[in-house]
């Protein structure tokens, strides 16, 4: 049974108070000893209940404070924050219904580029990863991933006309004066970097609009990104148009990130979310998004893992 926070507080409370009235009935006439014998028990309790909480998993501890802290990006559709700070977003959505289902009221998200996610996921900086992660081995090897919620395709952002016809990652492995712009750490730079395009030809950029400023401005010729993301801020960079999906990148899919130690929560979560999937209410995010609520139940975690 989970002890909730409110019932470790009354018993704290109580140990301290029993021990404080029996040190100072029988040490009244050393106020100093009945001190320090009060501290030393109030040091121990404390002592005992960070133990105790340190000994809960992810999952109890995130029932019992009622939240559970999220990683997440600013790129609509996957991830949104409003001016307000609301956390919303295809990923978001769905991962606070299937939350809830597991007895965990709310998401508490913190903005962070995607090279610093999985660090910031190991280092316990926050308990799970929203924010579209992309999976592939190597990131398979560094986290746990649920079943995929998000399944998409990658394009360009090109200026007008597409004057290098870019279409392809090969249109840019044969054309060294071709630069592209790609988030930093994301899953578009590793997938350049693994097909072969040298660093030379990369330009890293921290989000969505600084990848299109570097288009406009000129310090690159495209800007690689999920096409769903770059037809949502299209319109904001009318000089600008995104290419057709590109043909030489395999569909990519994402699901919630967990630390490798937290298969409970990883498993729960899983049995959650396979069912919610079968909602309309996931139909419902998904669509709103712009989304095939189905892709996602067509593959699996292991088959996207596997690249």
């Amino acid at each position: 049974m989970i002890k909730t926070g409110s019932s470790k507080r009354l018993i704290t409370g109580a140990s301290v108070a029993f021990i404080a009235a029996f040190a100072l009935s029988s040490c009244a006439s050393a106020p100093e000893s009945a001190e320090e014998a009060i501290d030393e028990v109030a040091e121990e309790v404390t002592t005992e209940a960070e133990t105790e909480e340190q000994e809960q998993s992810t999952l109890e501890r995130a029932i019992e404070r009622g939240y559970i802290r999220v990683a997440i990006a600013n790129e609509p559709p996957y991830t949104s924050v409003s001016a307000g700070g609301e956390v919303s977003g295809a990923e978001p959505d769905v991962a606070r219904e299937v939350f809830k289902r597991l007895g965990i009221d709310e998401i508490q998200g913190t903005v962070t580029e995607y090279a610093s996610m999985i660090p910031g996921l190991q280092a316990d900086r926050w308990d799970a990863v929203t924010a579209g992660l992309f999976m592939n081995p190597e990131r398979c090897e560094q986290v746990s991933y649920s079943e995929p919620v998000i399944v998409s395709t990658e394009s360009f952002a090109v200026p007008e006309g597409n004057p290098g016809g870019l279409t392809t990652i090969e249109g840019v492995l044969s054309d060294p004066d071709v630069s592209v712009a790609a988030l930093a750490g994301a899953y578009e730079e590793n997938l350049l970097l693994d097909a072969g395009v040298p660093e030379s030809q990369l330009v890293p950029v921290q989000d969505a609009r600084s990848g299109m400023e570097a288009v406009e401005s000129g310090r690159a010729d495209a800007f690689m990104l999920p096409t769903l993301s770059l037809n949502d801020i299209a319109p904001d960079h009318p000089s600008l148009e995104i290419t057709s999906f590109i043909q030489d990148v395999p569909p990519a899919g994402s699901g919630i990130a967990f630390r490798l130690e937290d298969s409970d929560l990883r498993d729960a979560y899983n049995a959650e979310l396979i069912e919610f999937r079968e909602t309309d209410e996931f139909r419902e995010i998904m669509t709103g998004w712009g989304f095939d609520p189905d892709a996602g139940a067509a593959t699996s975690m292991e088959e996207l893992c596997a690249g």
